[in-house]
This record gives structure tokens, C-alpha cells and sequence, in this order.
């Protein structure tokens, strides 16, 4: 139970990678702000640990609002998993100006604004964490997707920029860079893999599962045990970096 007291945020909680790494923080002691747009999702998979609280990560003042009531209830954040997001693509020349703003007001954005209201209480403490989870593709880039590929680089920029401001406090700031994850979203970009490539449901899979070096898709749960590792007091030297879950070099 090495998260004993603590309180953590994570945003996106309700389902996939955000929801598995609640779990895995609970598990360790944390209580757990579990947030999302949808309050009847949180509520029906909140466990004894986990309070649930709507926060649109593309609305900034509902973020300072619902942070500062979180910190209200249960103290100083002092772990922040910024994982809600989106994973939509299209092609250069397809990308409207409203396309790139909702990928950027989503994933960058609302990063940017859940970590800055975390850090506002996590600076009265003596220990935090801050989590982002990037993608894989924020590290390589990604055919069709130059909106969120950009996104997830900023992402990554910004943990590691975060990282300096703060080098010599106790709070570390890191990215996690999956591939291919196993949730609700693999099943969404489906059917949209489909519609734009032109193949069955299942060859658009097989390309998701192909990006993959090992071939398969990722548990939820994997992005989750590489998040304690980070939360671990003794990873206070991993800070500024990403962690690659893809199933081999990238």
C-alpha cells in the first residue's frame, strides 16, 4: 500500500487505460478522483477508493472548478494522470481548421490545463507525480493522423519542459507512450479505419494489431503497472521521459 494517503486525479477514469490505472492506484492505497463527461459511466464503475466527477478536459473552467472541489474533499492532488483524450484521423489535405482545434483543444489543451490545476496543490506537498499519457505515435508520427500525432508530441514536449521547470523540487512529470491499447477506442477507429481504407472491420483491426511489433494489442492494464512504477517512491529518477508500450522498438 505504498500510495497510503494519497490523493490522485485521473482524468478519462471511467473506461479503457484511464479506468485500469484508478484501479491500480486504489489498489495501492490512493483515493482516486476518477473523472469524464459522463457521470452515470464513472458512477457504475466506481470501487470503495474511487470519486467520481464531471470534468470536459475541453472546458477550462469546469477543470478549475472540479480540481479545486477535489482538493476541497480530499486534499492536495499529489499524483495527476492527464489521460483523456481523443484518437481520430485524417489525411493532410482533409484536415479542417475545426478538426485540428478539437484534436488539440482535447488532447493538449485539456493536459495542459488538468496538470497546471493539479501542480496549484500538489506544490504545498513534499511528493507528486504527474503522468501524461502520450501515444506512440507522439514519438513516430502516424500516416493519417498528423493532427493527433502532432497532439501527443506536444504532450510529450510538455512533460519534459515541466520536468526542468522543476528539477530540483520532489515532483517528477513523465509520458507514457502506448501503441495499439485494447479499449473502447480500438473499437471506435474500426469501423473508421474501414470506412476510409476501404476494408472489412476485420482487416482494420489486423492493421491496428499490425502496428504493433509483437503483433497484439496492448492490455489497459500494462499502461497501468507502468504507471505505479512511476508513482513508486523509488522511480524519483525517472523524470522527463517516456515510457514506450508498443511490443518492441519503435
Amino acid at each position: 500500500m505504498m500510495l497510503t494517503g494519497k490523493h490522485a486525479i485521473v482524468t478519462g477514469g471511467g473506461t479503457g487505460i484511464g479506468l485500469a490505472i484508478a484501479r491500480a492506484l486504489v489498489a495501492e492505497g490512493a483515493q482516486v478522483t476518477i473523472t469524464g463527461r459522463r457521470l452515470e459511466v464513472l458512477q457504475e464503475v466506481a470501487e470503495d477508493g474511487m470519486f467520481p466527477a464531471v470534468m470536459d478536459v475541453t472546458d477550462e473552467a469546469q477543470i478549475v472548478e472540479t480540481t479545486a472541489a477535489a482538493v476541497e474533499a480530499r486534499g492536495p492532488i499529489q499524483i495527476c494522470v492527464a489521460n483523456a483524450g481523443i484518437a481520430e484521423g485524417k489525411k493532410l489535405h482533409k484536415t479542417s481548421s475545426e478538426f485540428w482545434r478539437k484534436i488539440m483543444t482535447t488532447n493538449l489543451d485539456g493536459c495542459f490545463y488538468t496538470v497546471r490545476e493539479s501542480l496549484k496543490s500538489m506544490l504545498s506537498t513534499d511528493w507528486g507525480r504527474v503522468i501524461a499519457i502520450s501515444s506512440i505515435a507522439g514519438v513516430r508520427g502516424a500516416a493519417g493522423a498528423g493532427a493527433y500525432a502532432a497532439s501527443k508530441h506536444g504532450v510529450i514536449g510538455m512533460m519534459r519542459s515541466f520536468a526542468e521547470d522543476f528539477l530540483h523540487e520532489p515532483y517528477t512529470f513523465n509520458s507514457i507512450c502506448p501503441g495499439y491499447v485494447d479499449t473502447p477506442i480500438v473499437t471506435r477507429n474500426t469501423e473508421s479505419i474501414s470506412q476510409r481504407a476501404g476494408v472489412s472491420a476485420e482487416e482494420a483491426r489486423d492493421i491496428m494489431v499490425s502496428s504493433n511489433r509483437h503483433k497484439k494489442l496492448i492490455l489497459p492494464e500494462e499502461i497501468a503497472a507502468a504507471a505505479l512504477w512511476l508513482c513508486n517512491p523509488a522511480s524519483e529518477s525517472a523524470n522527463g521521459t517516456e515510457v514506450h508500450i508498443a511490443g518492441g522498438q519503435i
